[in-house]
């Protein structure tokens, strides 16, 4: 899958290239490209940015050059893509997001910096995505965020596929405590389950702690999660035990 990045900071898209992300682009699973606006500008002082019309205070990005930034990727890449603008009035990010991009070709993602974008720009987009509710410097971070989210499905980027699937947010669950050696740590064990040996044993102990977490943790998940019968009565259970 191939990541484009708008940005007058390309230097940015070198904190991808690090970790199991910079293996995958070096092994060709992934491909990121930077651009610059800069490379589209006229002036001398290779101005992305202008005062506002109206008045008011900061700059804004001028279409130009960003336009111009997304038809020479388009020219270079020879195939579709999913124009997104990173902005603050985007619709929220979620892991619904990252899946529907993981089986794309290319995504490119445009990022602003000043006081935003001239309103034009938008008319050159599919969707604004958004971080969250709070404002950044720019949008490379957020970007970068949803590079990594993306490419980790992808087929070849994790070493194991299954790890995927089995995360926070993929099934609307939060996954389960995970605990590795040693044994015991400063008078903390490990819960015996997952010391027996016993699989099927192991599995519904994770599925109850998994609720158990998203209940304490997110409310708002486990209210519109699918749950099964098993689901439910482990619920029952924790339930229970609230009340003992």
């Amino acid at each position: 899958m191939r990541f484009e990045l708008v940005t007058i900071f390309p230097e940015f898209a070198e904190l991808a290239r690090v970790g199991l992300l910079g293996k995958a682009i070096e092994a060709g699973h992934a491909e990121l490209v930077a651009r610059s606006p800069r490379e589209f500008t006229a002036d001398r002082h290779r101005s992305v940015d202008d005062a506002p019309y109206g008045g008011g205070s900061g700059m804004v990005m001028m279409p130009g050059p960003v336009v111009e930034t997304l038809e020479a990727l388009d020219a270079e890449r020879g195939g579709p893509t999913r124009r997104v603008l990173l902005s603050p009035q985007g619709a929220r990010f979620e892991q619904g997001a990252a899946e529907r991009f993981a089986a794309l070709p290319a995504l490119t993602l445009v990022c602003g910096r000043y006081e935003g974008f001239d309103e034009r720009i938008r008319h050159h987009v599919d969707e604004e995505i958004s971080l969250g509710d709070f404002v950044l410097l720019g949008g490379e971070i957020a970007a970068l965020a949803i590079i990594e989210a993306t490419a980790r499905l992808v087929p070849g980027v994790l070493g194991n596929a299954e790890s995927a699937s089995e995360e926070s947010h993929t099934t609307g669950i939060l996954e389960y405590p995970q605990y590795t050696r040693p044994a015991e740590f400063r008078g903390e064990g490990v819960p015996e389950v997952l010391l027996s040996g016993h699989h099927a044993k192991i599995a519904r102990w994770r599925r109850k702690e998994a609720l158990r977490r998203t209940r304490e943790r997110r409310p708002d998940l486990l209210a519109a999660a699918t749950l099964s019968a098993e689901d439910r009565k482990l619920l029952a259970e924790l339930d229970a035990e609230d009340e003992a």
